[in-house]
């Protein structure tokens, strides 16, 4: 074998292990791409799933609302203002459609449920209504629900957000539309540190 053979077989060794590389290299890329793609995907589900909930919970305390302003009613008519506060804040709530609208209908509405539980402090015979005590219940039971789907969610857009933020997914969540969430706090948290209850 001439000196001149042994090079183009180096040669042409060397460029198909060039070719195989680069191959390889491509490959690994498609796959990142592609897991990163997904995994980006999945978290987007996964938020809007949780938003889902939400507002399911949402509707929920906002379908008991009327039940327990017209219990209210009958022990104490003339609160009229109360119950306006408390339809228009369920209002708010019920056409809430983004997680910012749902912040602030959600001040309004913690703060007009705590006068009406205030009305409700002055009549005793509503306090032992019962079916005032099993909406009361209702409401409670909602309210923890909906804080654990809020917890559920903002921890959904904290992963989502932050993949989006991290290198180097942030150039194919920026390629592929993937946008950061708002997280659904609250105006004022102390509002809902505990769900409205009437101590009896």
């Amino acid at each position: 074998m001439s000196a001149d053979d042994l090079n183009k077989e180096i040669i042409v060794g060397a460029g198909w292990i060039t070719l195989i590389v680069v191959i390889a290299i491509v490959v690994i890329i498609g796959i990142w791409l592609w897991a990163t793609y997904n995994a980006l995907v999945r978290l987007r589900v996964r938020v809007d799933e949780a938003w889902s909930d939400i507002t399911v919970q949402l509707k929920r305390r906002a379908d008991l609302l009327p039940n327990l302003i017209e219990t209210v009613k009958g022990y104490a008519a003339h609160e009229k203002g109360v119950f306006e506060a408390v339809t228009q804040a369920r209002s708010e709530t019920v056409n809430a459609a983004t997680p910012a609208e749902a912040t602030v209908a959600e001040g309004h509405l913690q703060e007009a449920l705590k006068s009406l539980f205030a009305v409700a402090e002055a009549y005793p015979d509503l306090k032992a209504n019962q079916n005032f005590l099993h909406l009361q219940q209702e409401l409670v039971d909602t309210e923890d629900k909906i804080q654990a789907s809020r917890r559920f969610y903002n921890g959904g857009v904290r992963e989502l957000n932050t993949k989006i933020q991290t290198f180097p997914t942030n150039i194919i969540a920026g390629a592929f539309g993937f946008t950061s969430r708002e997280f659904f706090e609250v105006d004022n948290p102390s509002a809902i540190a505990e769900p409205p209850r009437v101590q009896f």
